[in-house]
């Protein structure tokens, strides 16, 4: 005997796919080789390899004088460039140090930050917005400049005196444009969820602080998700900013590199080395925050 079931009625209210999706694929380093196996990062790679061995042929033949080709000079100045000097922090290395840096200390600042804009303190929503517009709208740079600058090179604790290294400061001056922007992502998070989920929890007795943290906060995670991995690939992109400011990244060894063999001929091939290692660590970032994108779409 079969029991009628009655029909569903259609909800006018945006729903979030669940995390597990059935059929969908579990993510695993096999996933991640499949991004990364792309067929356009391929391609991309050749056309890099082969633009780069053309310059190197080129200038090559241009200056027959030359000692040595620009490809053993990129092998003699990599580990430089990647690891940078024996027994410091330094190189390309040190621009992935920095950006996980200022990503956890700017993500921590603009959760608080963006959850102080939807304060019903008035006091406390508009200082936090003041704050957010103030730092999203300033040049890296010159927060660089103002941190290096006003920040001391040395602090004393209990007597003892603690060394600030710059990449320390740089660090912080660039967590503070992620936090303003950050802080636009969770407010814009939150006002997105439909206002019923606020009207449910008030009905059954929710406090706004078990709201936020319990119900609105874990389904804004997915939307907040993608434009944060965003967020990470341009700030780890600014990181060669740091180099103005006298800090061992890896443009600022490569400059190095370049005034120590005095040959402006190499000036193309090694920038292009040191762009390609930005390409490596970002393209698969940029491919999963797609990807992301599309499992966490919200239907309307």
């Amino acid at each position: 005997m079969k029991l009628h079931q009655k029909p569903k009625t259609p909800t006018d209210l945006p729903v979030l796919k669940p995390f597990v999706v059935a059929g969908s694929k579990t993510w695993s380093m096999e996933t991640f080789g499949t991004i990364t196996a792309d067929r356009r990062i391929l391609v991309a790679f050749a056309i890099f390899l082969i633009a780069w061995l053309s310059v190197d042929v080129v200038y090559a033949q241009i200056q027959s004088d030359a000692n040595q080709s620009a490809f053993a000079t990129l092998v003699k100045w990599t580990p430089l460039m990647f690891l940078g000097p024996p027994g410091e922090l330094g190189g390309f290395v040190l621009n992935i140090v920095v950006s996980f840096i200022a990503m956890a200390l700017g993500t921590f600042l603009g959760l608080w930050l963006g959850l102080g804009q939807i304060s019903l303190n008035p006091i406390i929503r508009r200082s936090s917005w003041a704050i957010t517009q103030l730092f999203r709208n300033s040049p890296w740079l010159v927060l660089l400049f103002y941190i290096m600058l006003l920040m001391p090179f040395r602090v004393t604790i209990a007597g003892v005196d603690f060394d600030i290294p710059g990449w320390w400061k740089a660090a912080f001056a660039l967590s503070l444009p992620i936090m303003a922007n950050i802080s636009e992502i969770v407010r814009g998070a939150i006002a997105s969820i439909p206002t019923g989920q606020w009207e449910s929890a008030e009905s059954l007795a929710f406090s706004r602080t078990q709201t936020i943290w319990q119900i609105i906060l874990p389904q804004c995670v997915k939307r907040m998700l993608p434009p944060w991995m965003n967020w990470y690939c341009i700030l780890t992109m600014s990181t060669p900013l740091v180099s103005i400011l006298g800090v061992s990244d890896g443009m600022s060894l490569t400059q190095d590199a370049l005034a120590a063999e005095s040959r402006s001929e190499f000036l193309i091939p090694m920038y292009l080395w040191l762009m390609s290692w930005f390409f490596i660590y970002s393209y698969p970032i940029a491919k999963l925050t797609r990807r992301l994108e599309h499992r966490f779409a919200v239907n309307e």
